[in-house]
């Protein structure tokens, strides 16, 4: 396999559409190092599950914090060296921000945010993992964290909608969309190499990735 051809690389997408488990495999496979959000050290996140908005602010103010203070430390490090591959972006906090705050809170959140996002980073390719709600429902049920079956399907298909109305509108830098009905990341190591081959081909713009059995078809949006 050759070398990483991005330096910075995000992958994102909603909840169980396996995100984590790609970046863990690219990180692998291109010899990168590998950044995965702590979700677990959130201090708020289980109260938020219990009680939704009460404790959003602090819940995402603290993810703020933390993504933002990574993305700032990734500067320092010589990318030419040792990729980065990574599951989340900044795009998330304002994604979740947005669903879970009161206007008030998102006033808050905005001042603070727009000060820190001055000093984060921007992924040289942004992969964005798409899947249906109900196949989304089934891969959260299949890994069995007892948290996130807390989540209701509107809740769920708020979040895929939110990540799809935020990537339809990503210019910041390369992004690859990818329909991942299709693909079994976790135990098929040939569909993780055809999503692979398929990301050292993405240099600018916007790229859609939808394989369909051993058909993969493509569309194209960078020009």
């Amino acid at each position: 396999m050759k070398a990483l051809t991005q330096r910075l690389i995000a992958v994102e997408g909603p909840i169980g559409v396996g995100k984590t488990t790609l970046a863990r495999k690219l990180a692998e496979r291109q010899n990168a190092r590998l950044v995965l959000e702590d979700a677990d050290g959130n201090p708020f996140l289980e109260d938020f599950y219990k009680t939704g908005r009460k404790n959003a602010l602090q819940t995402q103010l603290h993810f703020l914090l933390a993504r933002s203070r990574n993305l700032a430390s990734l500067a320092q490090l010589d990318l030419f060296q040792q990729g980065v591959v990574m599951d989340y972006t900044l795009e998330k906090d304002a994604l979740f921000a947005r669903l879970n705050l009161s206007p008030s809170e998102m006033e808050l959140y905005h001042q603070i945010s727009k000060a820190l996002i001055q000093v984060a980073g921007v992924p040289d390719l942004v992969i964005y993992l798409q899947a249906s709600v109900d196949t989304l429902l089934q891969r959260i049920e299949k890994r069995g964290r007892e948290s996130e079956r807390k989540f209701s399907r509107s809740y769920l298909q708020a979040v895929s909608s939110a990540y799809s109305e935020t990537f339809f509108h990503y210019r910041q830098g390369p992004l690859l969309m990818v329909n991942t009905e299709q693909l079994d990341l976790e135990t098929n190591e040939k569909d993780v190499e055809l999503l692979a081959r398929k990301i050292d081909t993405v240099t600018a713009g916007v790229h859609s990735f939808s394989p369909q059995g051993s058909a993969a078809f493509e569309l194209d949006f960078s020009s």
